[in-house]
């Protein structure tokens, strides 16, 4: 690790250094103030990204020695600075409108991701007529690309295209949506956040290849939509240099999100396409109020699920294309992270009308290290690989974690009492039977 860690140094060049210092802004969600939101990490250099990569590669060996088969759970807002994120996930969206967009023009609003497809002639003329690119330079964004080959263009496709386009010295325009008037994508992101890009996928691959040497698997953890969608795409990438043969890299889908079916039947689709395991941990979601509160402050639409139901939907409905995935191709894996008795019914039922068993190791459950007990050790005693999920560090940043938690599961003093009642229940068993301590 160490010389690892010196080769990456010399390769910045000493670039360290010459970064700029900032403060923190409010609406990058600082948990003050009366928000309940993710302990969030704003610093002036990155000495602290490489003190919480040391943390997890500590994680990640402890995991190693406590169980076969184990996972760990990473947090990219402790591996990069939240305003690269928030920048970098600014763009990614600002790239998917503008697809979504062209797409509307040619009466295609609506439908879902994976039909949402642009005819590479009218994206042409489109992109000319915008005067983003003129007919002949839009034909070379497909030279040597396996894309526009069918005649279409889908949203993968052009998140492709924007892969390979960001590399060129010319700036790619895009309209703003208010204005009308050509932009630089990248008019806020540019060699310094180049930079930490770089650097943050060196210290995952690090953790990585420590979790491929030591057997254990990394899950990365959600955030706050506002960093999302660079955290998913720093996940994917990782995903693809280490998921080749099996499923070492989780990403986590957040249910209560309206665009998680879509950011799920994606990357599924994704994985298919470039042959790598699809590898995913399924959650409810946990920054529900602060999401609101934030989009009315700034002035866009809820992101969040209008109702618990509709969430449930979405959970249900994300991990039941999954399980069909493992079906057909069994180069997917699902961590069921509930303690939605109905969710794990749900998912039990599922798996026997698919003809999955839990020998297959492709469907896991967790829960967290104290909670829903009666749910965990049943899965466990039936043969089900069922883990429970560990929060470490000071109180007073876990304590707020497990608000969170029993804030995202609305049903969480029903089932506190529930649980109480059987451990009642079991001991008086134990007390009649003389069996207390067995």
């Amino acid at each position: 690790l160490s010389s690892r860690t010196s080769a990456a140094e010399k390769e910045m060049g000493g670039a360290e250094k010459r970064e700029k210092q900032y403060r923190a802004h409010q609406g990058f969600g600082d948990h003050h103030g009366g928000v309940t939101g993710a302990h969030t990490y704003f610093y002036a250099d990155e000495a602290k990204c490489d003190q919480h990569m040391e943390t997890f590669l500590r994680c990640i060996d402890a995991s190693s020695g406590s169980s076969e088969d184990g996972f760990s759970a990473i947090k990219l807002t402790a591996l990069a600075r939240p305003q690269f994120l928030v920048r970098f996930s600014e763009v990614l969206v600002k790239w998917r409108r503008f697809f979504h967009q062209m797409a509307a023009e040619e009466g295609q609003a609506g439908r879902a991701v994976l039909d949402t497809k642009l005819e590479v002639e009218k994206l042409q003329e489109a992109l000319a007529k915008l005067g983003i690119a003129s007919k002949t330079e839009s034909q070379q964004w497909f030279t040597g690309e396996n894309l526009g080959t069918s005649g279409t263009v889908d949203l993968l496709d052009w998140n492709s295209l924007f892969d390979s386009r960001t590399k060129l010295s010319r700036p790619l325009l895009i309209p703003n949506r208010k204005t009308g008037q050509l932009e630089p994508l990248l008019l806020r992101f540019g060699e310094e956040e180049e930079l930490q890009m770089k650097r943050v996928l060196q210290r995952m691959d690090v953790l990585a290849r420590r979790a491929m040497e030591k057997g254990v698997r990394l899950m990365v953890d959600a955030e706050q939509s506002y960093f999302q969608p660079a955290i998913s795409h720093l996940t994917v990438e990782t995903q693809r240099r280490f998921n080749g043969s099996q499923p070492l890299i989780y990403n986590t889908y957040q249910c209560y999100l309206r665009e998680a079916y879509n950011n799920v039947t994606g990357d599924v689709e994704l994985s298919r396409r470039e042959g790598w395991h699809f590898g995913t941990k399924l959650v409810r979601g946990a920054y529900m109020d602060q999401e609101r509160e934030r989009a009315a402050q700034m002035g866009y639409e809820d992101p969040i699920n209008p109702t618990y139901e509709k969430t449930n939907e979405m959970y249900h409905r994300c991990l039941d294309y999954v399980l069909e995935e493992i079906k057909q191709s069994r180069k997917a894996s699902v961590m069921v992270a509930s303690h939605n008795e109905d969710t794990v019914k749900f998912t039990l039922r599922r798996m026997m009308e698919l003809g999955i068993h839990p020998s297959d190791k492709k469907v896991c459950f967790g829960q967290l290290l104290g909670m829903c007990d009666q749910i965990t050790f049943p899965l466990g005693q039936a043969g089900f690989p069922v883990y429970k999920y560990v929060p470490y560090g000071p109180v007073k940043e876990v304590l707020p974690y497990l608000s969170r938690r029993a804030q995202e599961n609305r049903g969480f003093m029903q089932r506190a009492n529930r649980e109480r009642d059987l451990l009642w229940k079991e001991v008086k068993r134990r007390l009649l039977t003389g069996n207390l301590f067995s």
